[in-house]
């Protein structure tokens, strides 16, 4: 049975409206203080209407996107509770440690509260990143979307404020003058689902202005010419707006905000929001095509999914509060058709070249083919397992499988178009899919809207009949020892190996070196490993497994030459048609040993080669659906000097 059960009432789509919050209670009223983040610490003053009595509040514990508990109540610290200036005395739930019990005096009607949050990550001295879990405190046991709340945010003076929450005092993000910022009332769902970043070095951006709503990326960075976006970028992502209306018919904001940090001290992020995105990278990250190939598909996956998981949501992912377990067994949608669709969207809007897309795809595919845990562990528990899965130790990481329902559903997702084209004669595609899945109720603010298989199975059969609840038993329930090649090879090219990386893979490797990327001797040795000769992962059943070698020796010598990167290529290639192994020096620990590696295939590197004579529905379904804007020359000049 299909369901489509509307979470949200309608009436929030016009959020912050008196009408809406006059029938609730009054909001709660809280105060970001970020004017301390360069001493990575936030501070948070939270005035919450209560009646006399026993009171139990809470921050969240599962957050919306990271898939698990990460909600950061270790870092949450200097608690204090006060009614009429009088200090309150509290107690922690002794099994929800996320939960705080105070008792209300007679005659209070308003509980305040002090707290603040140690903060190491996604902050440095010109630039912060609120994700609203870091000083959120609320009635537990509630439902989140019924509880109202109003926010402000203090910042150092001359930052600049990124944010889809809705100023009510003027803010200007062209003149940013720092301090105390406004913003309307919401409520704690949709608070959560907003973050702020905040810099120094602030820039705001329109996109696509002809497009409603309107679309802007907000960028902070260490430097002050980081923030300065390229023309041809911010072409590329007026194209990707311009994409997105035509991949997926609808639109579920009021606003869209990409929020962008710029630093290698800040680190990396990804997050997905309703009317926003989190995204962090590097500080060179998009300041030309080679470093943007490795990040070209941030922006577009992390838009997806305002569509695709944020208003379209598994049924048993959703919660109705943070406290609840979010259950992941239909990631392999959330993720994986999302992680398909944003690097689609990213060939078709220019961030990167359709023979990028080709050339990243195959390590994809590659990856997965060559990863031994497939034969015990089905996509689907990937999935299911995705909050035990998530971050560790990379070591035997192949068999053990992570978080495979990325990739495993960009192949899945693949096969279903490839296979919707083949079958009509490329007359139809996943894109009608897509119009009926994703644009059901049409354009909405934002909202969240459930389903589960059986509904994904009936909108496929609106675009062409076939046995779906099969194809996807097959492929996502079953074991399978090799990966999902069919949408590949039905898209007119096939996977296979050469002694010479692609041009993509040499970008990538040679723009991030200096994080410490080795060699590529998975496909030949099965080995992981730095510049340094750290091996961080050794393939199952693959040629240095069997050689005994194991995650955490570092290769000394090979062949009787000190490590390096060159040596170990230069090994390899010799040992090529000869019955001589690759003699290697090792350490582990404070211990020396001795290995040999019987391999004699030489290098393998993964590459798509087009199949001759058969339809390249690959190159189709990455050409531009919408109206492009030309990319600056500048652009294309730095490609074609590559």
């Amino acid at each position: 049975m299909t369901t489509r059960t509307a979470l949200l009432p309608l009436a929030l789509l016009a959020l912050g409206t008196p009408g809406l919050l006059r029938a609730q209670q009054a909001p709660i009223q809280i105060t970001a203080d970020l004017s301390e983040a360069p001493r990575k610490v936030y501070h948070a003053e939270v005035d919450i209407p209560v009646q006399p009595g026993p009171v139990s509040l809470t921050t969240p514990k599962w957050i919306p996107g990271n898939h698990r508990p990460t909600g950061p109540v270790d870092d949450i610290t200097g608690v204090v509770f006060t009614a009429n200036g009088k200090v309150l005395p509290w107690r922690r739930d002794d099994e929800d440690l996320y939960e705080f019990h105070v008792t209300v005096p007679d005659g209070v009607t308003t509980l305040h509260a002090h707290l603040d949050c140690i903060v190491t990550a996604r902050v440095t001295d010109k630039l912060a990143v609120l994700e609203w879990e870091k000083l959120l405190l609320y009635p537990a046991k509630t439902p989140v979307k019924d509880i109202a709340i109003q926010p402000s945010v203090k910042v150092p003076a001359g930052w600049g404020i990124g944010t889809a929450l809705t100023p009510t005092d003027g803010y200007d993000p062209q003149n940013p003058k720092g301090g105390l910022t406004h913003y309307a009332p919401t409520t704690v769902e949709q608070l959560e689902d907003s973050p702020v970043i905040t810099g120094q070095y602030f820039h705001e951006f329109a996109l696509a202005p002809e497009v409603t709503p309107k679309h802007y990326i907000d960028v902070v960075s260490d430097s002050p010419e980081d923030s300065k976006l390229r023309p041809a970028l911010l072409v590329e992502l007026n194209n990707l707006v311009r994409e997105t209306g035509a991949a997926y018919d609808s639109r579920h904001y009021n606003v869209y905000h990409f929020l962008l940090t710029l630093s290698d001290v800040a680190g990396g992020e990804g997050l997905e929001h309703g009317q926003s995105s989190d995204n962090g990278v590097g500080e060179k990250g998009f300041s030309d095509p080679s470093h943007q190939l490795a990040e070209s598909d941030l922006l577009s996956h992390e838009f997806t999914h305002s569509w695709n998981g944020k208003y379209r949501r598994p049924f048993n992912l959703y919660q109705d509060d943070f406290e609840k377990m979010q259950q992941g067994s239909l990631l392999w949608v959330y993720e994986g058709m999302t992680h398909y669709l944003g690097n689609v969207l990213a060939a078709r809007s220019g961030l990167k070249s359709q023979e990028q897309y080709r050339d990243m795809l195959a390590l994809s595919a590659a990856q997965l083919d060559y990863k031994p845990g497939r034969d015990w562990r089905s996509t689907e528990d990937t999935a299911i397992a995705a909050s035990i899965l998530r971050g560790g130790n990379p070591a035997w990481s192949n068999w053990k499988r992570g978080q495979d329902y990325y990739q495993e559903g960009e192949l899945f997702w693949l096969d279903a178009d490839t296979l919707i084209r083949q079958k009509t004669s490329n007359k139809k595609s996943l894109t009608d899919f897509l119009h009926i899945f994703l644009g059901k109720g049409g354009n909405t603010g934002p909202l969240i809207v459930t389903y589960n298989r059986d509904e994904l199975i009936a909108d496929l059969n609106q675009v062409y009949k076939y046995d779906w609840a099969t194809f996807i038993h097959e492929r996502i329930d079953n074991l399978n020892p090799r990966a999902d090649l069919a949408g590949i090879e039905r898209g007119g090219y096939k996977l296979v190996y050469t002694e010479e990386p692609t041009k993509s893979e040499r970008t990538v490797a040679e723009t991030y070196a200096r994080y410490g990327i080795g060699t590529n001797a998975w496909y030949s040795l099965g080995l992981r490993l730095n510049k340094e000769g750290l091996i961080s992962d050794v393939r199952w059943n693959g040629p240095a497994d069997k050689a005994k070698f194991f995650p955490g020796q570092k290769i000394i010598a090979v062949n009787g030459n000190v490590f390096s990167a060159d040596a170990l290529k230069t090994a390899i290639k010799q040992a090529k048609g000869t019955s001589e192994p690759i003699h290697f020096i090792l350490q582990s620990d404070a211990f020396v040993t001795t290995a040999d590696i019987d391999y004699h295939d030489g290098e393998r590197y993964p590459r798509l080669v087009r199949v001759d004579g058969t339809p390249a529905y690959l190159d189709d379904i990455t050409k531009p659906l919408a109206k492009s804007e030309p990319i600056p020359a500048e652009k294309k000049e730095k490609d074609s000097a590559e």
